[in-house]
């Protein structure tokens, strides 16, 4: 049985109570918003080394990275490298999404590596393989597809991103409207090739039915793609991506009636005036399922950047209540992300999650400022390291600059709170 299954009966599983301990809050709760949909735990039946992750309502909001290998980069040490990077920058999860080398084995290398949930996309295998065999992936059979779904799944793969929401009648919308970008999602342009090519419906929406028996079978938690969203601030909040979005909508009732658990996937490229009310469309036509957002990235002219306008973005869509913010690397729109790039997007990720955190008054949140702004005012720059999000970075910042005195070097002898301090007859510092 799922756990959204074991949920409904009233029962607490191993995984609930770790994410509640984790999570520092009762278990009861955890389990009412597992059983309503509002909370997820990928946790897939065939990953025994996992240390579950809750992603949800009331809990705090959850950090993505990707790695993977492309046609051009496939070495399997190299993405190994980066999980470790993003592992040490306190990531929650994991995607592979290899489309390079001997796919298969990168993925069973990944998950034999990590504690951490492990995502995929299964399109991009499916469809790398059906280049093999075909020489086109628009000739890849729904069979070709299923098999590497399942695969996938018996592998130990804990959430799936899966392009369920991109039909004929989205292709149409998207076709009439006209964008800027058109199709920026890998996976949803390769079903949008494959569609128009068979002249056939999505087979992951025709068959959504099979897609479930699969997912409840290993507990696989679906991530409803979103293959339509947009790439570019002009396209944003379009109605392509509506439709896809109200598709999506009734595939996470009809996940729930199956008990399999779903979260959904969001935009990607948005003003910020639009974020906001993404969110609550989302929560409202999904009935309250995780929302997880790339980005959303801010502005279209941050190549180089990306990090930063996407932690702007995610810390926007998550205090506003986004539940999964997938990292944006310096490398953005421009290469295969190096391991200082997958480092600088963890932490500015991370970032942006504590922020919204703080809004959304996680339990912790906001105890762990006022740790770090007391530990300011006693100029205690060793504590200061050890409550930063980056401990080490913070540490080479302030040995680069160091002061011959106890305050730092940019006030130097002018520090305001130690020259209050004084004034204000109150001795804070440690001697």
């Amino acid at each position: 049985m799922t756990q959204l299954e074991l949920a409904r009966q009233g029962i607490i599983t191993p995984q609930m109570k770790s994410v509640a301990e984790y999570e520092s809050l009762e278990v009861e709760p955890v389990r009412q918003g597992v059983a309503n949909g509002t909370i997820v735990i990928p946790a897939n039946t065939r990953h025994p080394n996992l240390i579950p992750c809750g992603i949800g309502r009331g809990l705090r909001t959850k950090v993505n990275i990707n790695i993977g290998t492309s046609s051009d980069y496939g070495n399997i040490d190299t993405e190994l490298g980066k999980l470790q990077v993003a592992i040490d920058g306190g990531t929650d999860t994991v995607m592979d999404l290899s489309t390079g080398g001997d796919i298969a084995k990168v993925r069973r290398a990944v998950i034999g590596a990590t504690c951490l949930a492990v995502g995929t996309v299964p399109i991009y295998q499916a469809g790398i393989e059906a280049i093999e065999k075909y020489a086109a992936i628009v000739k890849m059979t729904v069979d070709d597809l299923f098999t590497v779904i399942e695969e996938q799944a018996r592998d130990g793969v804990d959430f799936m991103t899966v392009h369920c929401g991109v039909t004929r009648s989205a292709i149409a919308r998207l076709k009439q409207q006209g964008r800027v970008t058109d199709v920026v999602s890998r996976g949803g342009a390769f079903l949008i090739g494959w569609i128009l090519y068979n002249d056939r419906e999505n087979p992951l929406y025709e068959q959504y039915d099979r897609l479930l028996e699969i997912a409840r079978a290993f507990d696989v938690t679906l991530s409803l793609g979103d293959g339509l969203r947009p790439g570019s601030l002009a396209d944003a909040t379009d109605r392509a991506q509506i439709e896809e979005l109200l598709s999506l909508g009734e595939l996470v009732e009809r996940a729930h009636r199956a008990g399999v658990q779903v979260m959904v996937e969001g935009p990607g490229h948005m003003p910020l005036n639009q974020i906001e009310t993404n969110i609550h469309l989302e929560k409202a036509i999904c009935k309250g399922a995780p929302f997880y957002v790339l980005g959303p990235l801010v502005t279209d002219i941050g190549a180089g950047y990306d990090h930063i306008t996407g932690a702007i973005g995610g810390a926007i869509a998550a205090g506003a209540g986004a539940d999964f913010l997938c990292y944006v690397t310096p490398a953005e729109h421009l290469g295969l992300p190096d391991a200082e790039d997958v480092r600088q997007g963890v932490i500015a990720s991370r970032i942006a999650a504590h922020a919204a955190d703080i809004v959304k008054e996680v339990k912790g949140a906001a105890e762990w400022d006022r740790k770090m702004s007391a530990a300011r005012k006693k100029l205690d720059w060793e504590e200061q390291a050890r409550l930063s999000i980056d401990p080490e970075r913070s540490r080479q910042v302030y040995r680069k600059h160091v002061s011959s005195g106890s305050a730092c070097s940019m006030c130097g002898q002018f520090c305001a709170m130690d020259f209050t301090e004084k004034f204000l007859g109150i001795t804070t510092r440690k001697c």
